[in-house]
C-alpha cells in the first residue's frame, strides 16, 4: 500500500478489491493447515514490562558487578592454595549462575524481536537488553583471560580431582583460545564496541529482510511465503516468484552490499587483532574441529558435485523435458504428481510417529513442544523468516520457530527443528557452560530426526511415482544440506578473501555468487539473469560467517551416523542419547568412537556422500514411473 492517501475512489476500489482477494486466499490457506500453535514465552517472563524482568535485569547487573569486585585479581593466588579445586570450583560455578541468568534475559529479549522485527517497541526493547547486558557482563570479561593465565600445571592440579573436575571440559575449551586471547582492556573494547558494531549491521539486516514486500499474484508477500511459491506447482508462479525476489533484493542491493561488506571488514580487523592465519579459523576454533578436517570435507564434496548435484538436476531436466531447468524450478515439485497441503496435526504426528519407531523417550521430548506451546509455527509479516530452535538456558527450556505452510519440505523443517529440541533438552544438564554444542554436531540430532522421519514415510509408500517424488525431495534437501551450504561457503571464503583487498562492489558480489552456483550447481540449471543478487538474503552470512559448512558436516555424519543404526547393531539408542546428552562436555572425536567413525578418516565423508548418490542411482532406475 503506498504511504500517501489515494485520490481516486476507482484505485481505492481496486485496492480493497486485491486485499479482500489476498485476505480470503490466506483464510482458505489458513483453514487447510489448521490451527497453528504460537509459542507461550511465559516460561522465561510474562512479557516486555513483566516486573521480574526488569528485577532480574537490574540483578544481573548488579550480580555482574560483584562478581568482578570478588574474583577479579584474585584467581591466580586460588589456584596456588592448598583448597585450589573448591576455591575455583566455587568461582566457575558462580560464574555459571551469572551465565544463565544472562542468557534468560537476552533469550527472551531475542524470542520477542524473532516474533515481529518490524515492531518499533520490539526492537527497542531488543536493543535496550543487549545494550545493558553487554555493559553488564564486561565486568566478566576478566574470568575467563585471568583462568587462561594460570600456569597448565597447577589448573591441571586442581582439575584433577575435586568439585574443579566437573568443569574440566570447560577449562579445556577456554585452553584452546589462549593463543588469540588479547589484554583485558581490548577485549573489554572489543565486546561494549559490539553493540555499535556487528550487532548493530546484524538488526540493520534483520530488519530490512523483514520488511521487504515481493509482489506476486496480486499479494505483497513477505519473504517466506515468496520463497514459498518457489515450490508452486505452477511453473508461472514459480518464475513470478523468482522476478519479484530478484527484483527487490537488487532495489536494496546498496544495503546489503554495504552491511556485507562493514561485517567482513569488522571480521577482518577482529581476525588480524587475534591473530587468525585464515578467515574461517575463528569459526573452525569455535566449533573445536581441526581444519584440515574442514578442508577434507570441502574437497571431497567439491569433488562430487558431478556425480551428485550436476547428475541429478540432469536428471530432473529430463522429467521437465528441458535440456536446462530455470533457476526458478530447481525445488520445483516433479510433474504430474499430486500436490496437496499438510495440515499441521498431520505434520505433528508424522514426526512424533517416527521419533516414536526409533524411541518412545525421543517423541516424549519432542511432544513436550507441541503440549506446552514451544513452538511458533504460523506465517505473519515481520516475523523472522526460516527456522530455528532456540536452546535459551538450561534453566528452563528450547523454544522453535518455523514458517509452516504445509508443504512437504515443511514438514521435514518441523522434524529437523525438533532434532535440535530434542538435543538442548538433553544437554540441558550439563549446564551453560557445557550444555552448548559445538557446531560439528549441532545438526546431529536435527538431520537424523529429518532421516528418520523420511524414511518412515518412505517405507509407508507403496505408489511408485509417490516414492520417486518423494526420494527426489530427499535428493533435493541433501543436495541443499551437502552440497549447497559447501558452495554457500565457497562463496563466503571468496568474500572475505577478496574484501581484505578492498570494499567490494555489489556487482562484484554478484559475480563470485554466480561463479559458486554455476559450479556447484551444474549446466542442467539455467543462471538466466536474475539469479545475481539472491546471497542477499542468506541470513547465515550475516549472522554467524562460515556456519554453513556444519550443514554440511552434519549431513554427511547424520548418514553414516544412520547406517550404523541400519545395522540394527545392539545398543544404538542407548548410544546415540549418550552422544545428544554430552552437549559440549565431549570432543566429536570421543563422541563418535562407540560407532566406530572418525571424521578425521579422508574416507568417513565419502559414506555421506555415497547414500545421496545411491538415492539418485534409484531415481534413474525410476525415471519412467
Amino acid at each position: 500500500m503506498p504511504s500517501r492517501a489515494v485520490a481516486h475512489a476507482s484505485l481505492s476500489g481496486i485496492v480493497a478489491n486485491a486485499e479482500g482477494a489476498s485476505a480470503a486466499r490466506a483464510a482458505a490457506h489458513a483453514a487447510d493447515l489448521g490451527v497453528l500453535p504460537e509459542w507461550d514465552l511465559t516460561d522465561l517472563y510474562a512479557g516486555i514490562d513483566a516486573p521480574d524482568f526488569t528485577a532480574d535485569l537490574a540483578r544481573a547487573e548488579v550480580d555482574c558487578a560483584r562478581f568482578s569486585e570478588r574474583y577479579a585479581g584474585r584467581l591466580a593466588a586460588m589456584a596456588s592454595a592448598p583448597d585450589a579445586s573448591a576455591q575455583l570450583a566455587e568461582a566457575v560455578a558462580a560464574y555459571e549462575g551469572i551465565e544463565d541468568l544472562l542468557g534468560r534475559l537476552m533469550s527472551f529479549a531475542g524470542l520477542v524481536y524473532s516474533g515481529d522485527t518490524t515492531d518499533e517497541r520490539r526492537e527497542k526493547f531488543y536493543g535496550d537488553t543487549q545494550e545493558r547486558l553487554t555493559t553488564a557482563s564486561s565486568h566478566l570479561l576478566f574470568f575467563a583471560l585471568e583462568l587462561n593465565r594460570i600456569p597448565d600445571a597447577e589448573m591441571d592440579r586442581a582439575m584433577a580431582d575435586g568439585p574443579l573436575a566437573h568443569y574440566a571440559p570447560w577449562i579445556e575449551d577456554l585452553r584452546r583460545e589462549k593463543p588469540f586471547q588479547l589484554d583485558d582492556r581490548t577485549e573489554k573494547l572489543f565486546l561494549e564496541k559490539s553493540v555499535t558494531g556487528r550487532s548493530a549491521w546484524n538488526r540493520l539486516f534483520d530488519g530490512t529482510i523483514a520488511s521487504l514486500r515481493f509482489p506476486v499474484q496480486g499479494e505483497q508477500l513477505t519473504l517466506e511465503p515468496t520463497l514459498n511459491k518457489l515450490q508452486d506447482p505452477d511453473g508461472t508462479v514459480r518464475k513470478e516468484a523468482a522476478g519479484a525476489l530478484s527484483d527487490v533484493f537488487r532495489a536494496n542491493l546498496r544495503t546489503f552490499t554495504l552491511i556485507t561488506n562493514t561485517l567482513a571488514k569488522d571480521k577482518e580487523i577482529s581476525d588480524r587483532w587475534r591473530g587468525f592465519a585464515d578467515v574461517a579459523d575463528a569459526r573452525h576454533l569455535s566449533n573445536r574441529v581441526e581444519p584440515e578436517v574442514v578442508a577434507a570435507m570441502v574437497e571431497a564434496v567439491q569433488a562430487a558435485y558431478p556425480r551428485l548435484s550436476h547428475r541429478y538436476y540432469r536428471l530432473k531436466a529430463r522429467w521437465f523435458g528441458v535440456e536446462a531447468l530455470p533457476y526458478w524450478d530447481r525445488n520445483a515439485p516433479l510433474p504430474k504428481v499430486e500436490q496437496r497441503t499438510i495440515p499441521w496435526t498431520e505434520a505433528r504426528d508424522t514426526v512424533l510417529n517416527a521419533y516414536g519407531a526409533f524411541s518412545p523417550r525421543m517423541a516424549d521430548i519432542a511432544r513436550t513442544f507441541f503440549d506446552r506451546n514451544w513452538i511458533d509455527a504460523p506465517t505473519r509479516p515481520g516475523k523472522a523468516p526460516g527456522a530455528f530452535a532456540h536452546p535459551t538456558v538450561p534453566s528452563a527450556h528450547p523454544y522453535v520457530l518455523v514458517n509452516y505452510q504445509g508443504k512437504p519440505r515443511d514438514v521435514m523443517t518441523l522434524a529437523h527443528e525438533l532434532g535440535h529440541g530434542v538435543h538442548q533438552v538433553l544437554a540441558g544438564p550439563n549446564g551453560a557452560l557445557m550444555a552448548p554444542t559445538p557446531l560439528t554436531l549441532a545438526e546431529t540430532a536435527s538431520v537424523f530426526g529429518e532421516m528418520l522421519t523420511f524414511r518412515r514415510l518412505l517405507a509407508a509408500t507403496s505408489s511408485v511415482s509417490q516414492r520417486r517424488a518423494m526420494l527426489a525431495a530427499k535428493v533435493e534437501d541433501m543436495i541443499n544440506t551437502v552440497v549447497r551450504q559447501i558452495a554457500f561457503y565457497a562463496f563466503e571464503r571468496k568474500v572475505h578473501l577478496a574484501r581484505a583487498q578492498g570494499e567490494l562492489t555489489a556487482e562484484r558480489i554478484n559475480g563470485l555468487w554466480m561463479s559458486v552456483q554455476a559450479e556447484s550447481l551444474g549446466p542442467a540449471i539455467a543462471l538466466d539473469p536474475g539469479y545475481e543478487p539472491f546471497w542477499a538474503y542468506i541470513p547465515h552470512f550475516i549472522h554467524s560467517p562460515f556456519y554453513v559448512y556444519a550443514y554440511a558436516f552434519g549431513d554427511c555424519l547424520v548418514n553414516s551416523l544412520y547406517g550404523v543404526y541400519a545395522k540394527a547393531e545392539d545398543g544404538f539408542v542407548e548410544r546415540y542419547f549418550a552422544l545428544l546428552s554430552a552437549g559440549g562436555a565431549k570432543p566429536y572425536g570421543e563422541l563418535l568412537a562407540p560407532f566406530g567413525l572418525d571424521a578425521r578418516d579422508p574416507g568417513f565423508w565419502q559414506i555421506g556422500l555415497s547414500m545421496i548418490e545411491g538415492m539418485i542411482v534409484e531415481l534413474e532406475g525410476m525415471e519412467d514411473a
